[in-house]
């Protein structure tokens, strides 16, 4: 058998067409696939407004401002650590790594901000979503953060959107 992701991908905001959702899709198995994902997993996605990722921050991180992605991981792990076959779903043998939700209008402002294209933007979201269900994180402005963005500059070059060649 195969193994694949099921990356389902729901948008409460107009606008989100099946080509940005096959790009999506793309880029998240371009991400697990440079992180040693080769088992078959499962990433919720959500594509919302500022109004949308605003009410799940607040409830769900009790911060009460919108933000550009959240991520929401299955496992506590660390850089580099993977969820084994033992953590796979028995009904559809899937791992279930987590949930993302991204922002559309944050999409657009930061494109619009960073002097790049819609497309760059999502595809950089998505990759920093996948990191973080992975354990990766940037809290500490040092080398957590260090290596995090090594692996988000790596995989967005491997997608061919890095900030040299970006759209």
């Amino acid at each position: 058998m195969r193994k694949t992701h099921y990356l389902p991908i729901t948008a409460d905001v107009p606008g989100v067409n099946d080509g940005q959702r096959a790009f999506l899709r793309r880029v998240i198995r371009t991400a697990l696939a440079a992180e040693g994902v080769d088992f078959p997993c499962e990433i919720d996605v959500l594509l919302t407004g500022d109004a949308g990722i605003h009410a799940i921050n607040r409830d769900m991180r009790q911060v009460d401002r919108p933000t550009d992605v959240l991520s929401f991981p299955e496992f506590e792990l660390r850089p580099g650590q993977l969820p084994g076959p033992e953590d796979a779903d028995p009904g559809t043998g899937l791992v279930p790594l987590g949930d993302m939700v991204i922002s559309m209008e944050h999409v657009a402002a930061q494109a619009k901000e960073y002097g790049h294209s819609n497309r760059r933007e999502l595809a950089y979201l998505a990759v920093h979503s996948v990191l973080h269900l992975l354990g990766y994180d940037h809290l500490d402005e040092g080398p957590q953060k260090r290596q995090m963005r090594g692996r988000e500059e790596a995989i967005m070059a491997e997608l061919g959107l890095s900030r040299e060649g970006a759209e």
